[in-house]
């Protein structure tokens, strides 16, 4: 873009003429850097015509989207996926001219997002070529805009998104807003797993483990398909560092739900003739021959795979581990219900491709599922907008698996189903509570892949591990069960770490059958009976449990349920590789820990205009990154951090949220930013050449008007 003496002024001097070059020389090369010199840690289509890169430095996040178009188009963040209530930023190209705004959508609005009084994203670069409009720009992970803007932080992301082949008229009103979204979809912004090309490596290979004519449920049901696998020719060590997903049809992509390969520990003859086969429902296996407890790989729908650090891999040799078991959960996603039903190919052939290499890593990886086993004793009662369940990793079993240095857990997924809100793994170390490893408040179950912690986390023997779930049961007129379709619940976390160990594989617990029926007001069943009955208390004498679970007064009694759950008695179910369970943990009862010292985060935006070190450095620990608990010395530094504090609390300091009107009341008053907006220059050399250019400019103006 021209400066507007360079193209006001027809007739100008040389010297007037050398300034405008210089100027437009150094605006261009400016602009130029700024589209070759960008570097972007993330990258996804969210549909074919419109491509999202952002890369996150600090506390800033700095964006980039593509759009096949010529009208404005919109990027935004949502807490619902709906656009109603969703923070925007909207822009178009306009003859050069470059429009941009911070919007919002009112939550009972027309769904057209209006201008923010607090313009709090940055326009760094924006143009528009023969096909597409192209936006580059910047905002804080929390702009402390509580009304209008959302934070980006850990959780789970809602992006929505949306394009228009017309621009706006008018910078207040844009062409059918409504029509213009297109979907949310959801991603982990901070903490994502960069899908990034392998480096050359003459040693990688790949291998695809696939299904073989599976018949696809009907409907809305649900299929657990085992295939069994056998691996011969990696005769010796290899490190498999990155695996994904690969669909036979688009019509498979929408049923599969998760696949997880498992390693089995042995050989015998039952393995070899079922990795002959071409596999068979999960529940018609055979357990007694399975000893498949190690976790290899875990794919979940809404992943791209899974690509390992650089300095760790997962150990195949066909000398130590011979068989591998995929299990296939398939499921149709609940926008894919139709009735009646489509025709559709009903088998699949889908699977996971492995890629591997000679070229070893300095750590082995091994995977410990931790939570709540699968079972109708995790019971979830309706009606509850906030129903907590606990699976414990109890501290007796680290103490006997883990190294005497520990191991580092430096990623994780956490799964629940369908009415699942969040989830965190929390980490007890004698009785004192340490920083979650990891927490998502806003939990999508269509999108549960792996994230990579900022930093590993370590874990040492005796620590004790508690996946936490909060479910939003209120939708649901009945009881919801522990189980394995995505009707029932689950609570499970998935933590990849180093270096592996085979003692302990799968660490979860489930309430005691005491537990159970007291949680019920019961006090007493009929031995042996069937179906299950009451003996006692009297009033509830012959009733049978299934229907004191149907009939229960959930409403009335849900606190008395929810403090027995959580402070009763549970079994620890502590298994090995050899899907046994590990010596000395066969007897042992858990109970919640006794806590005496704990974490407390503070609430977003409350050290805006603090000089409380400690509170700075609490709030861009938790709300962005995971990190070690020794990772700093906090030795000395005071902790003002008051009992009312709260993370979840919606209450701001008011005077963050007003202290952005001064800064921003030019853009206020506009209602929009024009031109090509950059950063400002930092550094020696951008300061000398912006004091050249001003001396230039100054010259040829005094020159022109001698």
């Amino acid at each position: 873009m021209l400066p507007r003496m360079c193209v006001a002024r027809r007739r100008m001097s040389f010297s007037s003429t050398v300034a405008c070059a210089v100027l437009v020389l150094l605006v261009n090369s400016s602009a130029l850097s700024l589209v070759t010199g960008a570097h972007w840690d993330h990258a996804i289509f969210l549909d074919d015509d419109y491509r999202l890169l952002w890369s996150i430095t600090g506390q800033d996040i700095t964006f980039e989207v593509q759009v096949r178009t010529h009208g404005y188009v919109g990027l935004g963040f949502s807490k619902d996926g709906t656009i109603y209530g969703a923070d925007m930023v909207i822009g178009w190209v306009d003859q050069g001219q470059v429009h941009f705004q911070d919007r919002h959508v009112k939550k009972h609005g027309n769904g057209e997002p209006v201008v923010d009084s607090s313009q709090d994203y940055v326009l760094l670069l924006g143009y528009e070529n023969q096909t597409h409009t192209v936006l580059r720009f910047k905002r804080k992970l929390d702009t402390c805009d509580v009304a209008y803007d959302v934070p980006i932080t850990n959780d789970t992301m809602r992006v929505i998104y949306m394009y228009h082949n017309k621009e706006p008229q008018s910078p207040g009103s844009l062409p059918d807003p409504v029509e213009a979204f297109k979907q949310a979809r959801s991603l982990f912004l901070t903490q994502r797993i960069n899908q990034a090309p392998l480096k050359p490596d003459p040693h990688l290979r790949t291998m695809e483990l696939l299904n073989q004519d599976v018949n696809l449920p009907q409907g809305d049901g649900t299929l657990h398909w085992c295939k069994m696998f056998k691996l011969n020719d990696i005769n010796r060590k290899h490190h498999l560092i990155r695996y994904e997903p690969v669909f036979d049809s688009g019509t498979s992509a929408s049923y599969v739900y998760h696949m997880i390969l498992h390693e089995c520990q042995g050989s015998s003859p039952e393995l070899e003739i079922m990795s002959r086969e071409n596999g068979c429902p999960c529940y018609r296996a055979d357990k007694s021959i399975l000893t498949c407890n190690s976790i290899v790989a875990a794919w979940t729908r809404g992943s791209e795979g899974f690509s390992f650090p650089s300095q760790v891999g997962y150990s195949l040799e066909s000398n130590q581990a011979r068989f591998y078991l995929m299990e296939t959960h398939y499921s149709l996603t609940a926008s894919e219900y139709t009735w009646p039903p489509k025709p559709k190919a009903m088998v699949d052939n889908s699977g996971l491709r492995l890629f591997y290499t000679s070229t070893l890593r300095a750590h082995d990886a091994g995977v410990l599922s931790i939570g709540i086993d699968p079972n109708w004793r995790h019971i979830i009662p309706p009606g509850q907008d906030h129903v907590v369940s606990e699976g414990h990793c109890v501290g007796e079993c680290t103490q006997r698996a883990f190294p005497r240095d520990g191991v580092s857990i430096f990623a994780v997924m956490m799964r629940t189903h369908q009415i699942g809100r969040q989830i965190k793994l929390r980490q007890i170390r004698q009785r004192e509570e340490l920083l979650p490893i990891a927490h998502d408040r806003n939990v999508d179950w269509n999108y549960q892949e792996y994230r990579r912690l900022f930093a590993p986390v370590r874990v040492f023997p005796g620590d004790r591990l508690i996946a936490e779930c909060i479910y939003d049961s209120s939708a649901r007129p009945a009881i919801t069960l522990g189980g394995l379709t995505t009707r029932e619940e689950t609570c499970l976390v998935l933590a990849l770490y180093y270096p592996r160990q085979k003692e302990l594989t799968t660490c979860h617990s489930l309430p005691s059958l005491p537990t159970v029926i007291n949680s019920l007001g019961i006090n007493e069943l009929v031995p042996g009976s069937n179906p299950v009955r009451i003996a006692s208390p009297p009033e509830l004498s012959g009733m049978t449990l299934e229907t004191r679970l149907i009939s229960y007064d959930w409403r009335n009694n849900f606190r008395s349920f929810q403090y027995v759950t959580r402070r009763g008695s549970f079994k620890p179910l502590c298994w090995s590789a050899k899907n046994q369970p590990m010596p000395g943990t066969e007897n042992l009862e858990g109970f919640a820990p006794n806590i005496t010292k704990s974490y407390k985060l503070i609430r977003s935006c409350s050290f805006v205009g603090s000089t409380n070190v400690a509170n700075v450095f609490f709030h861009n620990r938790n709300r962005y990154v995971t990190e070690p608990e020794t990772s700093v010395d906090l030795t000395g530094i005071e902790h003002d951090v008051h009992e009312e504090d709260d993370i979840d609390s919606n209450n701001v300091i008011e005077g963050a949220a007003r202290s952005k009107v001064s800064r921003s009341s030019v853009t206020e008053s506009m209602g929009l930013s024009g031109g090509l907006a950059t950063d400002r220059p930092t550094g020696t050399v951008p300061k000398i050449l912006a004091s050249l250019l001003f001396i230039v400019v100054l010259n040829s103006f005094r020159i022109a008007t001698v």
